[in-house]
């Protein structure tokens, strides 16, 4: 199984980047200077590469190597171009069932995630750039495997993947308590794309305001909610009960 792969150090992690590297994300020294370092910080958001500032002992943990105060994680899998991807999927005759993950944060879930949309059809992945959880080796653990057959793409903003799914004909359900319907009362037959949010905040409001749809799942207990990668499931599964009925 391949797995997660490490740069440290502050020109290889330049070099990497600008010889065409897919890095996932890089771990930066909090109040670290130096013009090398700038011009890191720069080459990040140039390329809209997820970082996050943290102290030097979460980078000493990572690697045993001098890291300069810079540690990034090499993606294990190369990302596909969201537009490509929708026409392939449109032109191969398939009903399209995409997934949405609006910044789930916890690897875990991510590969629990992934291994569900293999099993259940998924014609694709769409996450963000930033914020979200890495593709890193304890997602293609908890994903066995699956994260290698599943196309994932990587967008600026979820937002922006919303019209651009809408504008191909593929209607955006989100996945949110905040809505009176229930997932069985939505069709999932048609071309549609499924929406599910991060495990603390759920689905950013701005994104909510411009789907086709909203639904949720009925809960009889007394918790107010599931985890988001078994109400993942939830949904995916009812879109493949109606496909098959």
């Amino acid at each position: 199984m391949q797995e997660q792969t490490q740069i440290f150090g502050i020109r290889a992690i330049i070099e990497a980047i600008n010889s065409g590297e897919i890095i996932d994300k890089v771990f930066l020294q909090k109040g670290l200077k130096g013009d090398l370092f700038t011009e890191l910080e720069f080459v990040l958001r140039q390329k809209s590469i997820n970082s996050s500032y943290v102290p030097v002992e979460k980078l000493n943990r990572l690697t045993k190597g001098n890291h300069q105060g810079a540690v990034a994680q090499i993606s294990p899998i190369g990302f596909h171009d969201l537009e490509s991807l929708i026409t392939e999927v449109i032109e191969s005759g398939k009903i399209p069932l995409f997934l949405l993950l609006d910044q789930l944060s916890d690897v875990r879930n991510f590969g629990a995630i992934i291994r569900t949309a293999e099993c259940t059809g998924v014609n694709g992945i769409i996450i963000q750039k930033k914020g979200g959880a890495p593709v890193n080796g304890d997602t293609i653990k908890t994903s066995a495997g699956a994260v290698f057959k599943v196309p994932i793409c990587k967008v600026d903003h979820i937002k922006d993947a919303v019209f651009y799914m809408q504008s191909s004909g593929i209607k955006v359900i989100a996945a949110t308590e905040k809505t009176d319907n229930t997932l069985y009362d939505i069709s999932f037959k048609e071309p549609c794309a499924i929406i599910m949010g991060s495990e603390d905040r759920g689905i950013n409001p701005s994104i909510l305001k411009v789907v086709d749809d909203k639904a949720k799942l009925p809960l009889l207990g007394e918790i107010e909610s599931l985890n988001v990668s078994v109400a993942c499931g939830a949904f995916l599964y009812e879109a493949v009960r109606q496909r098959l009925s």
